[in-house]
């Protein structure tokens, strides 16, 4: 268990690695402190040798990881590339590239290209570009020491059986902007620890990165590419609260002589400024073509009520919606609160409730 807690050290410090490395050129041991109180991390720029005893902190270890690489800033990352998230700290290696829209409501627009605000609630219109998201796989590993941070089974799908409201989660799946990727490499032909990685990865020496896609990849890839596509990404920072949230069509079902269309949204919190603050509620609301319009207040978000703090800035999450319409949209706040009591409250940016045109068979693929 040495490697989980190291891992609990990498993700206090990730920040500093992703500013250090963006003025680095070549390589540099990527090592980790491990051992009570998570620890900052101890990366070396000037050494590939293992650290000796006497590098060590007393009472502490350290493990070497890999190397890192210099981060792409053109390009994208191919299958089977290591990296550490730059935010939340944990290994994974790249399954496959998808290409979405962002719609940043931080970066004026002189031209809309999609009118987003069609409630009229007061949003910015804004002209999505073309962005990178990876599919990946998170290391088992680290899975215990990010999961006040970052929910680990951010992937789901309708169980495919009667009861409409059953979902289907497959752990340790995420999708991780291209920013967010400090590629390393490694020597361990299974440097990452998830069931899916040696059914999904081969190793080859001869390549670069050295793990390739078996064909179970790529025909799980293909089986359920409108399940796990991502096609829009919608941001926003209100207070130095940035809210970025991705939703994801799952598909429709018939309950009581009515369809009813299914609809699960990841949303990632961020504070990126150095004061503490904390999620207290949430409040939704959501429209549907069927005319209707439901607003949904709460204590927190998934049980949860998350600090974001220098230390730990993010937090990361997954929920779902229905309406008994092909599509719809959602926007609302969420309202936190600063260590002297007071309040404000930070926008969501509204987003599309789309139904795909044509429906799919239910995923296949997930038991193995």
């Amino acid at each position: 268990m040495a490697g989980c807690v190291a891992r609990r050290a990498l993700a206090v410090g990730s920040r500093w690695w992703s500013r250090s490395l963006a003025t680095t050129r070549g390589s540099r041991p990527l090592c980790a402190v491990g051992g009570a109180g998570g620890l900052p991390p101890v990366a070396t720029a000037t050494t590939r040798r293992h650290l000796s005893s006497r590098n060590r902190a007393e009472g502490k270890v350290l493990e070497t990881v890999g190397v890192f690489e210099v981060p792409k800033q053109n390009g994208k990352y191919e299958t089977g590339q290591l990296f550490l998230h730059s935010v939340f700290g944990y290994r994974g290696v790249v399954l496959f590239p998808w290409q979405a829209r962002l719609y940043d409501r931080d970066v004026a627009s002189a031209t809309p290209e999609k009118a987003e605000n069609p409630a009229g609630h007061g949003s910015k219109e804004v002209k999505g570009k073309t962005h990178t998201y990876y599919q990946v796989l998170i290391d088992a590993r680290d899975c215990p020491h990010i999961s006040q941070r970052s929910q680990t089974e951010a992937v789901t799908f309708l169980a495919n059986h009667d009861d409409s409201r059953a979902l289907y989660a497959i752990p340790g799946l995420d999708y991780v902007s291209h920013e967010d990727i400090l590629p390393y490499t490694s020597t361990d032909q299974v440097p990452i620890q998830h069931e899916l990685f040696e059914r999904f990865l081969l190793y080859d020496q001869t390549k670069a990165p050295p793990f390739v896609a078996r064909e179970t990849l790529r025909a799980w890839q293909e089986k359920n590419h409108p399940w796990l596509e991502l096609s829009d990404v919608h941001r926003e920072t209100t207070e130095n609260i940035r809210v970025t949230v991705i939703p994801f069509y799952m598909g429709m079902r018939e309950a009581q002589n009515s369809h009813v269309y299914w609809w699960r949204y990841c949303i990632r919190l961020e504070n990126l400024d150095s004061d503490v603050v904390q999620l207290r509620e949430r409040h939704w609301r959501i429209f549907s073509l069927s005319g209707t319009l439901e607003t949904v207040r709460g204590r927190g978000v998934v049980g949860r009520e998350p600090v974001l703090s220098k230390e730990q800035p993010a937090f990361q999450y997954s929920s779902h919606v229905s309406l008994q319409a092909s599509s719809g949209h959602m926007w609302g706040t969420f309202r936190f609160e600063r260590p002297d009591g007071s309040h404000f409250d930070v926008r969501i940016p509204p987003f599309s409730l789309e139904s795909n045109k044509d429906e799919k068979t239910p995923p296949s693929g997930l038991h193995w």
